[in-house]
């Protein structure tokens, strides 16, 4: 059974950081592209960062680009989301996910990927 958790999450005033981690269990982590999507309240998920099944390739949101980076350890079956300056329009739920089909690139699609997590709170205050 594949198993997604996140952790991290949290209260952060504006301009502060954090870092989300997710541990998948129940697949072989290292051939898959992982996503991390988020989710406000009363708003759509959306896309986040992906990041492909060797690492060497990264896909950020406009809303996001410059501010966050997205990485994993293969060795510990883990992605992170490193999220600097944070701003109040950043809390949302976030949600990592693995992507269907192994050895691509990530995607911002939703629908491309098939194991997702419960998700972490990310409340940012002003």
């Amino acid at each position: 059974q594949v198993q997604l958790v996140e952790s991290g999450g949290g209260l952060v005033q504006a301009g502060g950081s954090l870092r989300l981690s997710c541990a998948v269990s129940g697949r072989t982590f290292s051939r898959y592209p992982m996503g991390w999507f988020r989710q406000a309240p009363g708003k759509e998920r959306e896309f986040v960062a992906a990041i492909s099944w060797g690492g060497g390739s990264t896909l950020y949101a406009d809303s996001v680009k410059g501010r966050f980076t997205i990485s994993r350890d293969n060795a510990k079956n883990t992605v992170y989301l490193q999220m600097n300056s944070l701003r109040p329009e950043d809390t949302a739920v976030y949600y990592c996910a693995s992507r269907t089909d192994s050895y691509i690139s990530g995607s911002s699609r939703m629908n491309d990927y098939d194991y997702w997590g419960q998700g972490t709170q990310v409340t940012v205050s002003s």
